[in-house]
């Protein structure tokens, strides 16, 4: 969470139509994004189950690997990654009437206990749903909770007519709404298997989108989801909601024994500095930060080797981030990079 985190099927029948509209939007994939950002895919063999930073390492390919079609994804976690591919998913946005989100959701039998993956996708940079989603700024109000930024929750689930109810219809021709469904699809693994954990991740509007999924689970009272919720990490995650939100979301995470704390230059803080992005005060040095960003593009697969190669358009984001300050070290390579070459503070715990 940007502003308190960084670390965390149902089986109901879905239509002909959701079927169809699936398959538009798995080929409507940003196949050209991902094949122009370097597709790094394999995960770091030197990073094991028993490292710290194993989670957040599996966490940030998981989010990174969520811009690809199914069949990529799935090849991947199988064949690359030896974990079982539990789906892929479109869900419905009830105000778009499309099916513009996307998770999947992948069991990593390595881990003890077991953890299941969810991986929500961010926004595909020439899809116009996703940006739609991420501009609309307008507040949702929960009482006794916050606001909370309208866009995200309505590519959540938000029902049109009826809010948050605790459930909704599973009929023949209800389409699946991405928190009701990967909520059920939890709930019947977690039961089966009484150890096993889950994580939420995401990158960009993926990253809102997993910590606004805790925020419901906790607007339910979803006791039995929270207390095997191993961690949420998200990466370059926006804002979500107002600062009541956040105190709300503090008070219910330190409940449930959910870290909220974000890692910022190596120091743990309960949020990123910078809160107004506009601040002149650091045009200056973001828009250094972004020439070394694209010095480094060239510099970095000469003294660590081919995979740190950059793709054109990844190159071409660079440039233009000289222009507006923050956008060069956004992709999810950037937070890969980051995770390989770095380290994670001693103490205290993420």
């Amino acid at each position: 969470m940007s502003w308190f985190l960084e670390e965390t099927y149902g089986r109901g029948r879905i239509s002909d139509r959701a079927v169809a509209q699936s398959f538009v939007q798995q080929r409507r994939s940003s196949h050209a994004f991902d094949q122009s950002f370097k597709r790094r895919v394999d995960l770091d063999r030197s990073i094991q189950p028993n490292d710290r930073r194993y989670y957040p390492s599996l966490s940030l390919m998981a989010a990174k690997l969520s811009y690809e079609n199914e069949a990529f994804i799935n090849n991947v976690v199988k064949d690359h990654w030896k974990m079982e591919f539990l789906g892929f998913f479109n869900f419905w946005n009830d105000f778009q009437k499309s099916y513009s989100t996307q998770a999947f959701l992948l069991r990593d039998t390595k881990a003890n206990p077991n953890v299941i993956v969810v991986a929500f996708r961010g926004t595909e940079p020439f899809n116009a749903d996703d940006w739609s989603v991420d501009l609309d700024v307008s507040w949702y109000k929960v009482t006794n909770v916050g606001k909370v930024h309208k866009g995200f929750m309505k590519a959540l689930g938000l029902q049109e007519n009826h809010g948050w109810p605790k459930e909704v219809d599973r009929l023949s021709d209800q389409p699946p709404f991405a928190y009701y469904t990967i909520r059920q699809m939890l709930k019947e693994i977690l039961q089966k298997n009484k150890e096993a954990k889950f994580i939420l991740t995401g990158h960009s509007l993926g990253g809102a989108l997993a910590i606004l999924f805790v925020s419901v689970l906790v607007l339910h009272e979803e006791t039995l989801l929270l207390d095997r919720l191993e961690g949420v990490y998200t990466f370059g995650q926006p804002r979500v909601g107002d600062e009541k939100f956040g105190e709300y979301m503090k008070e219910n995470l330190n409940k449930y024994d959910v870290n909220y704390r974000s890692c910022y230059q190596g120091k743990v803080m309960e949020e990123e500095p910078n809160k107004n992005y506009f601040n002149l005060f650091w045009v200056a040095p973001k828009i250094i930060n972004a020439v070394w960003e694209l010095v480094r593009g060239f510099i970095l697969p000469y003294k660590k080797g081919p995979d740190y190669r950059e793709g054109w358009l990844l190159r071409l984001a660079r440039v233009v981030g000289l222009v507006i300050p923050g956008l060069s070290a956004h992709s999810p390579q950037d937070y890969d990079n980051a995770l390989r070459l770095g380290s994670l503070p001693s103490s205290p715990p993420l």
